[in-house]
């Protein structure tokens, strides 16, 4: 199976890797891994008067500041994954990310508001739940 696990680094993502790991159905090489980072973009007009290589560099040290600690959480599970660094609104890039790349699964860890707690909030879950045409496991 093909599974998409959007992280951002929060305790959410940090219970349902817990999850994950407790779950012997969810480990072995039947299923391919792939960890996406989503950034958000720097305003367009600061952007423009950055160097290209710094706002590169910034992209990626933020992505690399998540994805640390998880390398070593797969390693040890003896997982290859593969990460995947974007740039823009999280839901909408998580979206259209597993859509495009024909993802089985996407797995991802939620906060667990409510449905009021979401319309006052947003939720990155609930959006893309909504924008997604994958099937969505949500760990709470």
């Amino acid at each position: 199976m093909k599974i998409l696990v959007p992280v951002d680094g929060s305790p959410f993502t940090k219970r349902m890797l817990a999850y994950l790991a407790a779950h012997d159905e969810w480990l072995g090489d039947q299923h391919q891994y792939t960890l996406i980072h989503v950034v958000p973009a720097v305003p367009p007009r600061a952007a423009a008067v950055l160097e290209k290589a710094l706002l590169k560099s910034h992209y990626e040290d933020e992505a690399e500041k998540v994805f640390k600690t998880l390398r070593t959480f797969f390693t040890k599970q003896k997982i290859k994954v593969e990460f995947v660094t974007k740039i823009g609104s999280a839901a909408d890039t998580i979206a259209a990310y597993a859509t495009k790349e024909g993802f089985d699964l996407l797995m991802m860890g939620s906060h667990g508001h409510g449905t009021l707690g979401n319309l006052v909030m947003g939720s990155v879950a609930t959006k893309v739940m909504a924008h997604c045409t994958t099937p969505v496991l949500l760990v709470r």
